[in-house]
């Protein structure tokens, strides 16, 4: 369900000064209608009062030509309303006007709603066909009848609604007004808000996964004693807090990646003299033990396998040190066959298919990184697929730049794995089978190879499909 009305702080605080006020004039309009149209009806229920009846009383006598019979409309204003009723009938009804001996007219309505008028000298509203609506009073005569004067409302209705309309375009005019200098206020007033969104929105930007992160300074004109100041105050300290912790992280990061290139560089010399000593006494002519030479292959292979985690862990050491690679333009479809052929060879059992354009595709980088990085892939689905299956490799030039897709048929990755894939030392072992050692590294390499280039890397996975694509600038 979309929520109504605004979104934004300064217009919910902008709408809310609106209705608070439209809530007050309509309150003081509606009073001041009251109290006028009180005031009015109480000004006509005294001039009612002042006539005493004396108009209707002097329809007691019928009109005659003579004009001592006539009705005495002295002080009676134009409009005034006079009736006589007996025994609760109207006998004469009569309008002070140019004529007042013409005759009026009554309806049945009329007649039962003068009837319904006590006598008890107050005021009481009526509505009379022919006339419209009255303020009437009732008195007894002196012959047992009932005398009822009558003022019309016409004037007290006009009035108020005069002053209704003129509230209205007042009112209107004055909400309109505030709810222009309103919002420049509130706007002006959160101004330090915004400083405040705008420097967690700055600092929400940073790559705060990793790497040296410079942190945007602390705000200013914090006042303590506004809310906002505080929570200026409150941003400041987290800032602070988060610059620490990614000084410390850094500084951790910097020991470890120089303890790793260092220990790798260290580590290759003696695995190198390992590896040699056990070649050369492999190669020995006199007769070697069964045991002994089976520990001797174990031994090289061993060796082999450490010469490559180490190189693998100097070169991810030296990328995240931000080592510089070679940027010269290469030819990508050469290097996509060299790899095809590479993995062709050290897996036969696989099918290895291509789609390449027919024109060589050229893009700037190092291109024994890159080949690494391609062999990489290839080498994680023969390592990680069964015998049989089908990996397809294919380049294509988009508009934002070059791809390379890398696709088997084999098993899939887990779901819950496929998030962490290009992570270090991440294996799949559960899920996919996997017939020669793996350090783990691998795809590792790869997400860190392309990254240096100003590429992606990416996986998708599903049972029967797992596509892994690079995305080189072209």
């Amino acid at each position: 369900m979309r929520r109504l009305g605004p979104r934004t702080l300064r217009g919910q605080l902008t709408a809310g000064l609106v209705t608070l006020l439209a809530l007050a004039c309509l309150a003081v309009g509606i009073t001041t209608a009251l109290a006028l149209r009180g005031f009015l009806m109480g000004r006509l229920d005294q001039q009612l009062t002042a006539s005493g009846g004396r108009f209707a009383a002097s329809l007691e006598h019928e009109a005659k030509p003579d004009a001592d019979n006539r009705p005495d409309t002295r002080g009676q204003s134009e409009t005034t309303f006079g009736a006589r009723l007996l025994d609760g009938t109207v006998t004469q009804a009569a309008v002070v006007d140019d004529s007042t001996d013409r005759p009026l007219r009554l309806t049945a309505d009329d007649r039962h709603a003068l009837a319904g008028v006590p006598a008890d000298g107050n005021g009481r509203s009526i509505c009379l066909s022919t006339l419209g609506k009255y303020r009437v009073t009732a008195v007894r005569g002196d012959d047992q009848d009932i005398l009822i004067t009558g003022l019309p409302l016409h004037p007290v209705e006009e009035t108020v609604h005069r002053l209704e309309a003129v509230e209205t375009v007042v009112f209107g005019a004055a909400l309109l007004a505030t709810g222009i200098a309103g919002a420049l206020w509130v706007r002006l007033s959160l101004r330090p808000l915004q400083r405040v969104t705008s420097r967690a929105a700055e600092v929400a930007a940073l790559p705060l996964a990793s790497g040296e992160v410079a942190m945007p300074g602390p705000l200013s004109d914090t006042d303590p004693r506004t809310e906002v100041g505080q929570v200026g105050t409150a941003l400041n300290h987290m800032l602070g807090h988060v610059e620490d912790a990614l000084t410390r992280r850094q500084a951790s990061e910097e020991r470890l990646r120089h303890f790793a290139a260092d220990a790798s560089h260290e580590l290759r010399t003696p695995v190198a003299n390992i590896r040699g000593h056990a070649e050369l006494a492999l190669r020995h002519n006199g007769p070697v033990p069964g045991d002994v030479r089976h520990a001797l292959e174990r031994i090289n292979g061993e060796s082999q396998r450490m010469t490559r985690l180490v190189d693998d862990l100097l070169l991810l050491a030296r990328l995240d040190a931000g080592r510089p690679l070679d940027h010269e333009p290469l030819d990508l479809t050469l290097l996509i066959l060299n790899a095809t052929d590479d993995a062709r060879a050290a897996g036969p059992d696989h099918h290895w298919l291509l789609d390449l354009p027919e024109e060589p595709v050229t893009v700037t980088g190092d291109a024994h990184r890159l080949q690494q990085a391609i062999g990489n892939l290839l080498a994680n689905a023969r390592i990680h697929t069964p015998p049989g299956t089908e990996v397809t490799i294919t380049l294509a030039v988009g508009p934002t730049g070059v791809g390379v897709d890398v696709s088997d048929n084999g098993p899939g990755i887990p779901e819950d794995l496929q998030p962490q894939v290009f992570g270090r030392f991440v294996r799949a072992d559960h899920a996919r089978s996997r017939s020669t050692g793996s350090t783990g590294l691998g795809l590792a390499i790869v997400q860190a190879v392309i990254t240096a280039h100003g590429g992606t890397a990416t996986v998708t996975s599903s049972h029967g499909h797992t596509a892994f694509r690079l995305t080189l600038p072209s």
